[in-house]
């Protein structure tokens, strides 16, 4: 009869801890059913879930190990573990499997308890929990810190809408970020980035900057502001705002793009996908002028805005060509997708605007970025605690990981 054992051995990290309880199983011809491992403060917890043929042994097996793990200064612990129990594990691996990431600027244990009593109560199983950012000094400015935890989890909510809407309210309540994703192929296989540039790439609203300029700024902002929340349809509000613009001396964009403020983690964001060999694309109702500017500073791919009409040296407060707005964003990420030979599921577009709205929910992953709150309870992910680099913890990936590209 067959023997199943799981081993559990923990205690001071040192090199050969593996090597030398597979060797001992290895020489008496054990199966690895399972196997994880993790290091937390070089801490050591090892589990191995081995399988014993029949006619074999385990006792003296079982007994060699626990000698080399008193060598090495281990703890380890043997748990026999039910046929009918293992084949009931077994048959879970069908369920589905689902990532829950927790962002914020440090992690606390109310943050995950709370996150983890939502996940248990809606009947899902955590079966891995990684730390995806990097190891973080005691001597650190919570106010530029990033902080990630990724959850593992196993099985199908009853209803998935309640779900997100519980994790909703408790990132509001914690002031975290938590993203609900299902596991699958296309997550670590996104290739094209689309991003929405005002108040997302950067740090303001180009019209109302170029309203001041003119100034007509509270006006400009007004309507900006009742756009962003929906209020307005877009080409009504951006033809309001143009006409406002006429007569502005078109030298005052050189020196508003030259203070353009960069939005906390984007060059980061921008020079990490392009060593990992993604393309980025700016998809904008702001204007080409400046989307090429950013273009050039950040190394962006492709850029799709609006086309001021200059006459004489002086904004005539008209556009020339296809006004930018929503439906045309998601026009384009769809052209750009076919051009690229990729399917819908490998895009992430990034906005915040309710113009962003198209674009987000037809892209695999799509992400409301400090968006308004019309936005925000629309789009299937958000962040607003970190900034735009946090979109690589949305993807998988570590910051070990960006770091070594």
């Amino acid at each position: 009869m067959r023997e199943l054992i799981l081993i559990n051995i923990s205690g001071h990290d040192k090199p050969a801890v593996t090597s030398a309880v597979t060797r001992i199983l290895a020489q008496n011809g054990a199966n690895v059913l399972d196997i994880g491992q993790a290091v937390i403060h070089d801490q050591l917890s090892l589990g191995m879930l081995v399988e014993f043929n029949s006619g074999s042994n385990a006792e003296p097996v079982l007994a060699a190990i626990e000698a080399k793990m008193a060598e090495l200064e281990m703890r380890v612990r043997f748990n026999p573990i039910d046929q009918g129990s293992y084949q009931g594990w077994v048959q879970q691996q069908g369920k589905p499997r689902h990532i829950v990431t927790l962002l914020a600027r440090h992690i606390t244990a109310e943050q995950i308890a709370e996150l983890t009593h939502v996940v248990a109560a809606h009947g899902l199983n955590i079966d891995n929990i990684s730390r995806l950012s990097g190891r973080v000094s005691l001597e650190h400015d919570n106010d530029k810190t990033k902080a990630c935890v990724e959850f593992s989890a196993r099985g199908t909510p009853a209803d998935i809408s309640k779900l997100r809407a519980d994790f909703a309210d408790l990132a509001s309540k914690l002031d975290v970020d938590i993203a609900f994703q299902q596991d699958n192929m296309f997550r670590r296989t996104r290739r094209l980035v689309c991003f929405d540039m005002d108040s997302t790439l950067i740090e303001a609203e180009v019209i109302d900057e170029l309203a001041k300029a003119a100034g007509v700024g509270d006006e400009v902002i007004a309507i900006t502001e009742a756009a962003m929340r929906g209020e307005l349809d877009f080409k009504e509000s951006f033809t309001r705002r143009m006409a406002l613009l006429k007569g502005l001396d078109v030298s005052v964009l050189e020196s508003i793009a030259a203070t353009l403020p960069i939005t906390e983690g984007a060059e980061h964001l921008i020079s990490s996908l392009r060593k990992l060999g993604y393309k980025t694309a700016i998809l904008s109702g702001g204007f080409n002028y400046f989307g090429q500017y950013l273009q050039s500073k950040l190394g962006i791919d492709y850029v799709f805005a609006n086309a001021l009409e200059v006459v004489d040296g002086k904004v005539t407060g008209r556009v020339t060509g296809q006004i930018v707005d929503g439906a045309r964003k998601a026009e384009l990420l769809r052209e750009l997708a076919a051009k690229e030979q990729i399917s819908l599921e490998q895009v992430v577009a990034v906005g915040d605007g309710a113009n962003d709205l198209p674009m987000l929910s037809i892209a695999g992953l799509g992400i409301a970025f400090r968006a308004k709150p019309l936005v925000k309870a629309e789009a299937k992910q958000a962040i607003s605690t970190l900034g735009l680099d946090a979109i690589l913890y949305l993807m998988g990936f570590r910051d070990r990981e960006i770091n070594e590209a």
